[in-house]
């Protein structure tokens, strides 16, 4: 098998600085989304009309019009350019920050939320990326980006009481508004130019391939489980931090060290359990092991989270399965989607994540309302269970991986013909090539790949 040289297969200094400076905005907007998870519970009481129903939604009220808002957001994108959609996305974010730090209503907090949401452009800044990134760095790229997520979330578990105590959560709104505002000179002055704004089917939705994605009963078994794993975690962190200070007698400020432990460790147990389901062909094994964790985590919070110890050991338990379920179902969308298609798969499975965050919030606030705290683990576990049963019915994916190659302009016939030499090369699984784009999509299986004969089609990628 012929190998690239090393140059090749490096990033360029523009692509690192795109890429590192993409990653900070993304973290940054989603730090803010998160800091006030683990004490937003106990600030809420205090708030003029505040009921468990609308503490809920306030947590979840991003999740509503980012779920609407981020689709559209990444078409217009096309028309206007990344960075000016960015920005504009930005600094609504930025304004709903400031509604809601001067917020001393619950319904104005709500407004705030929903204006964070509202500054949709995480799918554009993968778009961005993808513009400034050559094919064989993309998924590189976009993984380094992607890995800001559960940073995000990591540091803002953390953070969230310890600047509780420092500024309160007025202060945390009005930190994370000046996020927004970092991230906006991240945009203008370090993150390169595009010399062009192209549709690149690996990073975004392509309006054409909506349909027949929503039809694939595959893909919609993984949307359903990210959807059921957010709306899960958002429900928890209406009861866990009351749950702490009242059951446990923990002060907020404190927090963290039932947080910190529990990260940490549930990290290192997750590893080994990645590994299997990728190298070993575990996933389909490992994934319902990792449903089933989440919801004995529920349950136990529900009947045996009566002090701090306890509380830990079962959100240790929910984190090692939220960690792996958050690492495989975004690899699995990937093995499942059509070759050409991972963007917009990847754009309905995102809208699916924010739709569950705000069903979440409402549903966990609900329950709260109605059954108390133990209501709301109650609701986590029938989101589980269900969830439970529709994962069981999936088939074990098969080992597949994705590659893009450069082709160069092509007329429709060459990537007719192309798109046949390219299936018949031993290991490749599916190829679509795209002429207008010069590019190929395919998935492959790595171990029986030629990757000589792969090579010789796409001189255009050496």
């Amino acid at each position: 098998m012929s190998r690239k040289p090393a140059h090749i297969d490096a990033m360029t200094p523009a692509e690192q600085r795109a890429t590192f400076a993409l990653a900070g905005i993304y973290a940054l907007r989603m730090l803010g989304l998160f800091l006030i998870f683990p004490v937003f519970a106990l600030y809420a009481e205090h708030l003029a009309g505040a009921t468990p129903l609308l503490v809920g939604l306030a947590v979840g009220a991003y999740g509503l019009t980012q779920a609407l808002l981020q689709i559209p957001f990444g078409m217009i994108s096309d028309r206007l350019g990344r960075k000016p959609v960015i920005v504009a996305g930005l600094l609504v974010f930025a304004v709903g920050s400031v509604v809601a730090a001067t917020g001393t209503d619950i319904w104005t907090v709500v407004l705030g939320r929903a204006l964070q949401g509202a500054g949709a452009v995480a799918g554009v800044v993968m778009a961005l990326l993808a513009d400034l990134t050559r094919e064989s760095q993309r998924t590189k790229a976009m993984a380094t980006v992607g890995m800001t997520i559960g940073l995000s979330f990591a540091v803002a578990l953390m953070a969230g009481p310890l600047l509780d105590e420092l500024w309160g959560v007025p202060g945390i709104f009005w930190l994370v508004g000046a996020f927004a505002l970092a991230g906006i000179g991240l945009v203008q002055w370090v993150v390169p130019t595009p010399q062009r704004t192209a549709v690149h089917r690996d990073a975004e939705v392509v309006g054409g391939q909506l349909a027949a994605v929503l039809r694939d009963r595959e893909l919609l078994r993984l949307d359903f489980g990210i959807f059921a794993l957010h709306a899960v975690m958002t429900s928890l962190f209406l009861a866990l931090p009351l749950q702490l200070r009242d059951a446990a007698g923990l002060p907020t400020v404190d927090h963290w060290q039932v947080y910190l432990p529990a990260l940490v460790l549930a990290v290192a147990v997750m590893i080994p359990f990645v590994v299997l389901a990728e190298r070993r062909g575990r996933m389909k094994g490992v994934f319902l092991g990792a449903i089933a964790a989440v919801l004995a985590a529920q349950l136990g919070l529900n009947a045996h989270g009566t002090s701090a110890l306890a509380i830990a050991g079962w959100v240790w338990l929910f984190f090692v399965g939220f960690n792996l379920l958050e690492a495989t179902l975004p690899s699995l969308v990937s093995k499942i989607a059509p070759a050409a298609a991972k963007g917009t798969a990847m754009g309905i499975y995102a809208t699916a994540q924010f739709a569950g965050a705000f069903l979440g919030g409402v549903g966990g606030g609900l329950a709260h309302q109605h059954y108390g705290l133990g209501g709301v683990f109650t609701f986590g576990a029938v989101v589980c269970a269900v969830w439970l049963a529709v994962a069981s019915g999936m088939p074990k994916p098969r080992p597949l991986s994705r590659r893009i190659l450069a082709v160069g302009p092509l007329g429709e016939a060459e990537a007719a013909a192309l798109t046949a030499r390219l299936l018949a090369v031993s290991g490749v699984a599916e190829a679509v090539v795209v002429a207008e784009e010069g590019v190929a999509y395919l998935k492959v299986n790595e171990a029986g790949l030629d990757e000589s004969a792969l090579d010789a089609l796409a001189p255009a990628a050496a």
